[in-house]
């Protein structure tokens, strides 16, 4: 029988005056969500909060079966699950511009988002943004999600080093979020998490600021999720705390 646990954190940095990150631990449907928000006037805030939420009534709400008529394409390479977190997640794209067209002064908000959906010992996983997951297997971090964002697009594309995207003046452009398109399809990931393996959830205010190495080291040497987050966290404002900063660590312990 698989045993998890986890444990979440949000802190506003120290430069930033609202925290426009939100997340969500819910044990009772094995879903974790953490989204970063953007716009003026509080709408990131929003958006957020927005996201979060639409995402969790899905799971509260929905019983789609894999024979029933989707609100959105039935992708036949995803699982199940895989199938359920993009729909949650485009659901979520739709609330938030339904709640922008209603509030001119929130028209052009947005998230990113990134969930994870665990059916016993799997993993679904669902981003859209620059928001990451990563897994901790056996003391090596692997990165599960592709960034999307120019720097990001670039290194992929081999016009960008690593170093030279963590730099750039163009490194908090996002090219796919919530809120900002008429369809939001999320990118995912299915894995397995073996006993011992911790999943990290985080937004970019953890990642812009602390190298994966130190985000590594952290994860491997830290035992319990509490201080772990706490000490990403800490790192994260030490090294600047430039952005909203939010942690969400799921560990297997059976």
């Amino acid at each position: 029988m698989s045993r998890f646990e986890s444990f979440g954190l949000s802190d506003v940095g120290k430069k930033r005056v609202n925290n426009e990150d939100a997340f969500a631990i819910r044990t009772e449907k094995n879903l974790y969500i953490v989204a970063d928000g953007m716009g003026g006037h509080s709408s990131g805030e929003v958006a957020a909060q927005l996201a979060v939420k639409e995402i969790i009534a899905f799971f509260d709400t929905n019983s789609l079966s894999e024979d029933a008529t989707w609100p959105y394409e039935y992708d036949e390479s995803l699982s199940f699950d895989g199938n359920r977190l993009r729909t949650a997640i485009a659901a979520a794209n739709d609330r938030i511009q339904a709640y922008a067209a209603d509030h001119p002064e929130s028209r052009g908000m947005g998230t990113t988002v990134v969930a994870a959906l665990r059916n016993g010992e799997k993993v679904v996983i669902s981003h859209v943004g620059d928001s990451r997951a990563y897994l901790l297997d056996d003391s090596e971090l692997h990165v599960l999600t592709m960034d999307h964002s120019w720097v990001g697009e670039q290194v992929r594309q081999g016009f960008l080093t690593e170093s030279e995207a963590e730099q750039h003046p163009f490194r908090n452009v996002i090219t796919k979020a919530l809120g900002t398109r008429e369809h939001a399809k999320g990118d995912v990931a299915e894995i397995a998490m073996p006993t011992g393996s911790r999943l990290l959830l985080c937004t970019d205010g953890l990642n812009s600021m602390v190298r994966d190495e130190d985000i590594r080291d952290v994860l491997a040497d830290t035992a319990g999720l509490e201080d772990a987050c706490r000490k990403l966290i800490a790192l994260a404002n030490d090294r600047g705390g430039e952005d909203n900063v939010t942690v969400v660590l799921i560990e297997r312990v059976e």
